[in-house]
């Protein structure tokens, strides 16, 4: 079983990445007092997560100030498997939630128990959070016009193509 976290009132929260555009690995990240805390993320989640948070924090995001690089060094306690957001509305604060991706045996029965983290963050964080997902997805690989896939930097085996030519622009 992975250890799981709550961090009530987060001090540092962001998404971030290591590595090349087409080998980037993503992390997010959240600081409480000394205690830091960096799950392995994807970016399809990253992107999800964004568009989800983007509509519900549109006020402060010209105000909110840039969401902090991640804390070096980047150790992953576990990958994650779900997210979500909820919002306490009376308080104005969100909390994130992420639970573990866990394995399953051949009849469908967990292997073990996943961890779980719960983040507490003012909407200026969650907003600057959003942003930033945002700017790191669109800062990867260009998506090829034809099939939508990432364009590799030495060439890309189009599927609408059958793999036979690149496309052209």
């Amino acid at each position: 079983m992975s250890e799981s976290f709550d961090l009530p009132s987060v001090d540092h929260l962001t998404v971030g990445t290591v590595g090349e555009p087409g080998h980037r690995v993503f992390y997010l990240q959240a600081q409480q007092g000394g205690r830091a805390v960096t799950l392995k993320i994807e970016k399809q989640q990253v992107r999800a997560l964004a568009e989800r948070i983007l509509p519900l924090v549109r006020e402060v995001l010209p105000t909110a100030a840039p969401a902090p690089d991640l804390a070096e060094p980047v150790v992953t306690e576990w990958a994650v498997g779900a997210l979500r957001i909820l919002e306490d509305r009376g308080s104005g604060t969100f909390v994130l939630m992420a639970e573990e991706v866990v394995e399953f045996d051949e009849e469908g029965e967990p292997l073990a128990t996943g961890g779980t983290a719960r983040f507490g963050a003012t909407r200026a964080q969650i907003a600057a959070l959003a942003r930033r997902g945002m700017e790191l997805v669109e800062a990867g690989r260009p998506l090829c016009p034809l099939c939508g896939f990432p364009l590799d930097p030495d060439d890309h085996a189009c599927p609408r193509t059958n793999g036979n030519r690149s496309p052209t622009l």
